[in-house]
């Protein structure tokens, strides 16, 4: 925070702050926070389904271990060996789709798929923001009592009036404090699009990375006003957090 303030010189300035609302790094605050929407929106979605999936009743006990066993893995497989694990499956389907579309002349798929894209970097980030997911989520599903199923049931209401009454609205504080959660575990990530891309997507933590590292291009200054932005971000995210989790912390009593 104090580094961001400073100038070259060593006295203290706005300049750095300033900076960030020009171009271009007011575009690369927006394809970070586009990123992390994209992979909190699906992976919260897909982790909500296959959570509630994996909790209803009838379901064999050993699926749902199963399911917290990979998530529990796979929400802390990240970095450099999960960048590689892709490159190695993925790396080249781009050029099959392309191929495939020449040979059989189809009008899709015109651009393939890049893995090394910010397209490939969401694809790759929902390997362990879906997890992140089922472990946050699960126990608030779990927190739906039986009883209110059985109460809803009673009094005529159909498994979708259930959730659109009760389910949801009892979990949607779980929900949103989730998706908030999965925001800035994708804000934040850095090790993975690098190695994915070389360093070539704008993300706010790779060109933070580039001004400390880079032998072109060094100024560790606007660097730390970087990092300061990512933190207003970020702080902003959790003043909704809190409030939502302690909200959904009475359900789970």
């Amino acid at each position: 925070m104090v580094g961001a303030f400073k100038s070259v010189n060593g006295g203290y300035t706005f300049s750095n702050i300033t900076e960030l609302f020009q171009q271009p790094y007011i575009d690369y605050y927006r394809t970070s926070i586009d990123v992390s929407l994209v992979t909190a929106l699906l992976g919260g979605a897909l982790g909500f389904l296959i959570a509630y999936a994996a909790t209803l009743a009838g379901t064999p006990v050993f699926v749902r271990s199963a399911f917290a066993t990979f998530s529990g893995v796979a929400a802390n497989f990240g970095g450099i060996p999960l960048a590689f694990a892709f490159i190695s499956t993925l790396g080249t389907l781009g050029i099959v789709t392309n191929f495939l579309r020449d040979q059989l002349h189809l009008n899709i798929y015109r651009d393939g798929f890049d893995l090394y894209s910010t397209t490939g970097i969401e694809v790759v980030y929902l390997y362990f923001q879906i997890p992140l997911m089922i472990l946050v989520i699960a126990p608030a599903i779990d927190g739906l009592r039986q009883e209110w199923r059985e109460a809803a049931s009673s009094l005529g209401a159909s498994r979708l009036q259930f959730w659109r009454h009760v389910g949801l609205p009892i979990l949607m504080p779980s929900l949103l404090s989730a998706i908030i959660l999965l925001f800035g575990n994708a804000f934040a990530a850095y090790a993975t699009a690098f190695a994915l891309t070389a360093g070539s997507t704008p993300l706010v933590p790779i060109i933070i990375g580039a001004y400390y590292t880079g032998n072109v291009l060094s100024n560790p200054h606007l660097a730390q006003a970087l990092a300061f932005g990512m933190f207003v971000v970020l702080f902003a995210m959790m003043l909704i957090y809190i409030p939502l989790q302690r909200r959904s912390a009475r359900w789970m009593r």
